[in-house]
C-alpha cells in the first residue's frame, strides 16, 4: 500500500469538481489523496494531499512541483488512476470526487472499477448524485420519503428491495436487461443484491448512504 491510514480519504480524480463536492467529501474524509490531474484541483483548492497516484500523464507543471515529495508514478497502462490508486490505499472508506461527469468513457470505466472493487468501500459522487455499489451484506437505509433512488446492474445480477414505492423479490438484471431508475422511497429502505447492483440517489443522500455503508463493511 502507498496510503495506508484507519480513517476514510477522499481520493480526487481529473474530472469536473464543483466545491460543494469537497465540502461533503471532507466533513467525512479529510485526508485526501489525488489521482494524476486531479492534483491540479487539489492546489488550486488549497489543499494538501497525502499522495499522488498514477501514471502522471495529466498533472500540469505546477502541481507537479508543488507535490514532487508525494508523487507515486505508476506507468503501466493496462488500469485506470482510479484503479490504481483504489488498490493502493488502505482505508475503511474513499470517496471518490471527480471520477464521474465530463468524459462518458471515463465515467463508464469508474464504474466498471466499482463492479469489479465491490469488495471495498466507496463512495462516489457527482454534481447531482451519490452512488456506491451495494455491497453483499446488503444496505439499510433512512432516506425522505418521496426521494428518487435508481438501481443499476454494472453486470448480471439479482435484486431484493424493501421500503421503495415499486419493490422487487429477487428479479434478476443486466446492462441489457431489467434495470431500476428514477424509484422512490416509501419507507427505511434495505437493499440486497447478488452481483454488482448500482445504487444512486441525490445528493441529500450523502449522510445516509455513507452510514449505511460503513455499517455494512463493519459488520463482514
Amino acid at each position: 500500500m502507498i496510503v495506508d491510514l484507519e480513517e476514510a480519504v477522499t481520493l480526487i480524480g481529473g474530472g469536473p469538481i464543483v466545491a460543494e463536492l469537497l465540502t461533503l467529501a471532507r466533513a467525512v474524509a479529510p485526508r485526501i489523496v489525488a489521482a494524476d490531474g486531479g492534483a491540479d484541483d487539489v492546489l488550486a483548492a488549497g489543499l494538501s494531499p497525502v499522495a499522488i497516484i498514477g501514471d502522471m500523464d495529466s498533472l500540469a507543471p505546477a502541481a507537479r512541483a508543488a507535490f514532487a515529495d508525494r508523487l507515486y508514478h505508476i506507468p503501466e497502462q493496462e488500469t485506470t488512476d482510479f484503479e490504481k490508486c483504489l488498490t493502493r490505499i488502505g482505508a475503511p472508506l474513499v470517496i471518490g470526487v471527480g471520477f464521474l461527469g465530463g468524459r462518458m468513457d471515463h465515467s463508464l470505466a469508474s464504474l466498471n472499477v466499482l463492479a469489479r472493487h465491490r469488495d471495498r468501500a466507496v463512495i462516489l459522487l457527482n454534481e447531482a448524485d451519490v452512488c456506491c455499489v451495494v455491497p453483499e451484506l446488503g444496505l439499510r437505509l433512512s432516506l425522505p420519503e418521496g426521494m428518487r433512488l435508481s438501481l443499476l446492474p454494472l453486470g448480471a445480477a439479482r435484486l431484493w428491495t424493501e421500503g421503495l414505492r415499486w419493490n422487487v423479490e429477487g428479479a434478476e438484471m443486466a446492462p441489457d436487461g431489467f434495470i431500476s431508475i428514477s424509484n422512490e422511497v416509501a419507507g427505511e429502505v434495505r437493499l440486497r443484491a447478488e452481483g454488482p447492483v448500482l445504487l444512486a440517489v441525490p445528493l441529500e443522500g450523502f449522510a445516509s448512504v455513507v452510514s449505511s455503508v460503513q455499517a455494512a463493511f463493519r459488520a463482514r
